[in-house]
């Protein structure tokens, strides 16, 4: 039933033919206060027929920084910091280079995107310092070489932790990764490197690990040891078949072990 015909008018009578009219157009203005009212009553039983729907949760956010086994070199793959966002139904933004250091990817944070990324962020991924101790290995300087080039990943990374607080607060999740090696690993290792550059990888990785979980626990972060991921529990299964082929990169089946690893630790971030 329209407006006019619930008033008792129908619209443009002829004039003197129908009673209502003439209170329309007699000035009163009694039959126009009626229209209006229910029309009123219409459009107010509309709206709460149609009420808007409840907003959505905020999203989680999932920022990273690192080198080049966070960016998926080499593995022609997704890299595992989007496959752990893809388990989460959370947006990545994965912000690692290739070839970076600790004091790169710290530096990274503080440019304009980095620093804006960090402020929108649920979980930030730090991974770096494989190439901080992959030159002091290749330099052939030994255990010296490696602690000071722990020392200074150690450094840089705590910074970093540290200026995610200062950015994020504690409403985001800080997880510090680890290696399972900081140069070649599996069968490419043992064919480039020989026993002894196999043991020395080793004890390069051992002073990038220490480093890197003393970091994150002076910043109050998770640290994730990825050998498990990609050596097995004990760390000493052989990592080939998760490797790309240069014995340095996870592929996708590597990647995808990393991811499963990260999940395992954070399977539910603050949004």
């Amino acid at each position: 039933m329209s407006v006019l015909a619930a008033a008792g008018l129908e619209p443009n009578p002829p004039a003197g033919t129908y009673p209502g009219w003439g209170a329309l157009t007699g000035g009163s203005g009694r039959v126009i206060r009626r229209i209006l009212a229910l029309a009123g009553v219409a459009v107010l039983g509309g709206c709460a027929a149609a009420q808007a729907p409840a907003p959505p949760p905020p999203a989680v956010t999932v920022v990273t920084f690192g080198d080049s086994v966070a960016a998926g070199t080499d593995c022609d793959c997704t890299p595992f910091p989007d496959l752990y966002a893809r388990r989460l139904g959370a947006r990545s933004l994965n912000l690692a280079q290739p070839g970076s250091t600790a004091e790169e990817v710290t530096a990274e944070m503080d440019t304009e995107e980095g620093t804006d990324a960090v402020r929108g962020a649920s979980v930030v991924l730090l991974m770096a310092g494989a190439n901080d101790l992959a030159d002091a290995f290749e330099a052939g300087t030994g255990e010296r070489g490696y602690a000071q080039a722990a020392d200074v990943v150690q450094r840089e990374i705590t910074a970093a932790v540290a200026r995610v607080r200062e950015l994020r607060g504690p409403d985001c999740e800080v997880l510090v990764l680890g290696y399972w090696n900081v140069v070649e690993d599996g069968d490419v290792a043992r064919t480039d490197y020989g026993a002894n550059g196999v043991a020395e990888a080793a004890s390069a990785t051992r002073y990038a690990d220490d480093a890197l979980r003393r970091a994150a626990a002076a910043g109050g972060a998770a640290y994730l040891d990825t050998s498990a991921a990609l050596r097995g529990p004990d760390g000493r299964a052989n990592p080939t078949d998760l490797l790309a082929e240069d014995g340095d990169h996870p592929n996708a089946r590597g990647q995808e072990a990393i991811a499963a690893a990260v999940y395992d630790v954070l399977p539910h971030p603050p949004q």
